[in-house]
């Protein structure tokens, strides 16, 4: 029997584009540009960290009522307002509000990134894959999302600098917000014309959008989907994972802090830190394919805890630039491998497609509890130890989900590690 009808390959490049453009302006400018978001809107780590906070409690909410509504609607509708609603934020945002108004945009870019977006994301892409290609369609999706974040990162260091008439080290807070107000408004417009794109473009063959929207989430399905095992070790395993991600968030801060680097050369790391995501990305999830996602989901805690452990002794202090990044780039490849397989190995795990949503938006619920937790902690740790203590002291917070997680990902290799090919042949 044929198989049904597949998305076309630009609907995959379009979930790319919009996947990484609608966190462009909560995440990816604090991560590149870290030092200066600080000073331009007058924050400390702590602050800063409360923020994310805020987003990460109205996400909380979003991700269980946005996953059964990413089963009951078309991807495409809900992504493309997403994108829309965020690029507004980014005119107040461009304002340099006062710090309440600034966490109630941050709780606003919760509702429009997550509610909206996040599952109907996930959904997408796990339609993409098919049955057989679930590694190599999430891993495309996190490494083509690390790729327009590059570039986005690359895109804003080059307008700061074209708009940083000052010198870095004697630039007055004006002449900073000046600049920066810049990369905030050419990054809004280019998540509007993405929104545009979606909307138009990002459409599905009549039957296989028939075949992934239900009439409606019964209480029954829900407690179809926590009863299985995979729904629960995923929980434990994104949450370890996405501790790591956001301590990535200050490898820029690192870099000025520990390595003694200006401004720009600072969020020059940033980015750097950015192009290993695309190449990890699509690297783990070819091969992963070809062997057993389970398996690299496994081995990238494993490299996470080695990349950690080197960090949090404070042997990367005193070194060259090569030996930084080349640092770096084994906590990345740790990090990054993990995303770009946790959410490739719900097929493995027995979730049902048509449940996707709703299963997104459960393990999500505990998943991503780091959006309220990992900012404030790590503010504090670096606040309370200013230096390299700090720095190590958030290390040591790495390794420890690392090794959490590594132990839920080697008991989900245990239940569901037999090869994804066995399973699509048999489909």
């Amino acid at each position: 029997m044929k198989n049904p009808e597949k998305a076309p390959w630009y609907y995959l490049l379009l979930l790319i584009l919009a996947g990484e453009s609608v966190f462009i302006l909560p995440f990816v400018l604090q991560r590149v540009f870290r030092p200066t978001v600080l000073k331009v809107f007058e924050l400390d780590n702590v602050s800063l960290g409360l923020c994310f906070s805020v987003y990460g409690f109205v996400a909380l909410v979003s991700y269980l009522l946005g996953g059964p509504l990413a089963d009951k609607f078309q991807p495409r509708k809900l992504i493309a307002i997403a994108l829309w609603m965020t690029a507004l934020g980014g005119l107040v945002f461009a304002t340099f509000p006062d710090y309440l108004t600034l966490q109630v945009l941050y709780g606003f870019w919760g509702f429009t990134t997550i509610f909206l977006f996040w599952s109907p994301m996930i959904k997408a892409t796990r339609v993409w894959g098919g049955s057989g290609s679930q590694g190599k369609a999430f891993g495309f999706l996190d490494g083509g999302r690390g790729l327009v974040g590059a570039l986005f990162g690359t895109l804003g260091v080059l307008v700061f600098s074209y708009f940083m008439s000052a010198d870095l080290e004697v630039a007055t807070l004006e002449e900073s917000r000046f600049a920066f107000r810049y990369v905030i408004l050419t990054s809004s417009a280019i998540v509007s014309i993405v929104g545009v794109l979606v909307w138009f473009f990002m459409r599905l063959p009549a039957s296989l959008e028939n075949d992934i929207v239900v009439e409606r989430i019964t209480v029954s399905q829900i407690k179809e989907v926590l009863r299985l095992p995979s729904v629960l070790l995923l929980m434990i395993i994104i949450l370890c994972a996405y501790v790591g991600y956001k301590i990535t968030d200050i490898f820029s801060l690192y870099a000025q802090d520990v390595m003694l680097y200006d401004e720009v050369e600072s969020a020059e790391v940033g980015t750097f830190l950015l192009f290993a995501r695309p190449v990890v990305g699509v690297f783990i999830g070819v091969i992963a394919d070809r062997s057993r996602p389970s398996l690299f989901l496994l081995l990238g805690f494993v490299v996470a805890l080695i990349g950690s452990l080197i960090f949090a002794s404070g042997m990367v202090a005193d070194v060259s630039y090569f030996m930084f990044l080349f640092s770096i780039m084994i906590v990345t490849l740790g990090v990054y491998a993990i995303r770009s397989l946790y959410f490739a190995v719900m097929q493995s795990g027995k979730i049902p497609l048509v449940l996707t949503g709703t299963a997104v938006g459960l393990i999500s619920l505990i998943g991503y509890t780091p959006d309220i937790f990992a900012g404030p902690a790590m503010g504090y740790l670096l606040d309370a130890s200013p230096g390299l203590t700090g720095h190590q002291h958030v290390f040591w917070m790495l390794a420890v989900f690392s090794l959490i997680g590594g132990i839920a990902a080697f008991r989900y290799f245990q239940l569901y590690g037999k090869p994804i090919n066995d399973e699509s042949k048999k489909s």
